[in-house]
């Protein structure tokens, strides 16, 4: 079992190079072993293109003369269950099965209507020695987007804030305030590229004026999620200027202004986080960090809606102003960015 962990443990690694590119898939990893040596590794590098079993069987392939004869004893690995329908690639439990590669560990079930258990289910009907459940919450934590979105039926949900040292969130005047040091901004930065969306609400965009993009790190910016009820923001801010997709939700239109999609809800007096995240279900948008503001943030919390708080602290003080939000979980993590202090909480 130590042996299996070892190598379940890379292709968790290997799983995690494709934070960001791959949903609304998910991350998955895969090494092939023969004789207690991985001759094979891959991942899944973005949605649409091949899945990790594919990549790590190729790399076999290309690297040895013999690679028919390796395969056929040989141990595959892999963090998810291998897919067992066709969608954008073939199924690449059939794929094993091709090669005859006679053991098949398995970091976790896929709890994706169209694999769970049949991807398991159809390697040991071919005679496949199939372990399961090695590494399993690790890998389960690995996938915690799209095991949310696939079970809870809404995207995974960060909160994100930063506070003072005496727990104030912002100053009361409606003013920008920074609380944090460099070192924090640009880890959020890094964030924002692992994630499909970043959320702020109405004062939010107009106070801070912010780009919500990733120019201090490297990846892909999100998708920017507004909401702005009676569309009052005015369409010089950052937020609009049509860099990248940007969903405004709002009681008043729904329409497409170029990359900026204005959505309309039904009723904007109860249910709001409910009926947005519905919504960015429904676009395949799988994560969404919320950057604010202070009652944003609250909506959400009230509706028990989240599933992760990112907590800067910050040294200074502010002595009065608006109260920062406050969660109830598992602390997971604790950290120093800088001179700040960052919490993550896990919804207990």
């Amino acid at each position: 079992m130590v042996q299996h962990e070892k190598y379940m443990q890379r292709c968790i690694e290997l799983a995690e190079l494709g934070i960001g590119y791959v949903s609304p898939n998910p991350m998955v990893g895969a090494v092939v072993v023969s004789g207690d040596k991985i001759i094979g590794e891959g991942y899944h590098h973005k949605y649409g293109e091949a899945h990790a079993e594919v990549n790590a069987i190729n790399q076999v392939i290309s690297k040895f003369p013999n690679a028919d004869e390796l395969l056929k004893q040989s141990t595959i690995y892999v963090s998810l269950e291998p897919c067992a329908h066709y969608g954008k690639t073939p199924p690449c439990a059939d794929l094993i099965i091709k090669h005859q590669i006679p053991k098949a560990v398995i970091g976790c079930r896929d709890p994706f209507s169209r694999v769970d258990g049949k991807g398991i289910d159809k390697l040991k009907d071919a005679g496949v020695d199939v372990t399961l459940g090695v590494l399993e919450q690790e890998c389960q934590w690995l996938n915690r987007r799209f095991f949310t979105r696939v079970q809870k039926h809404r995207p995974y949900i960060i909160l994100k804030w930063a506070q003072t040292s005496d727990g104030f969130f912002a100053p009361d005047d409606k003013t920008q305030h920074w609380i944090t040091g460099t070192e924090s901004r640009k880890l959020v930065h890094q964030w924002r590229s692992e994630e499909d969306a970043v959320l702020v609400g109405k004062n939010t965009a107009a106070v801070d004026n912010p780009q919500l993009n990733v120019r201090y790190a490297q990846g892909k910016s999100p998708k920017r999620v507004v909401i702005d009820r009676r569309l009052e923001l005015n369409l010089s801010l950052n937020v609009f200027d049509q860099s990248v997709e940007t969903l405004i939700f709002n009681e008043i239109k729904t329409n497409i202004e170029g990359k900026n999609k204005y959505i309309a809800l039904e009723d904007f007096e109860r249910y709001v986080p409910q009926y947005i995240l519905f919504q960015l279900y429904l676009q395949d948008i799988q994560s969404v960090i919320i950057e604010g503001g202070a009652h944003t943030l609250n909506s959400f919390i009230e509706a028990d809606l989240w599933d992760e708080a990112r907590i800067f602290t910050g040294e200074k003080e502010l002595m009065k102003g608006i109260k920062a939000p406050a969660v109830s979980g598992k602390t997971i993590g604790e950290f120093s960015p800088g001179n700040d202090k960052l919490m993550i909480v896990i919804r207990g």
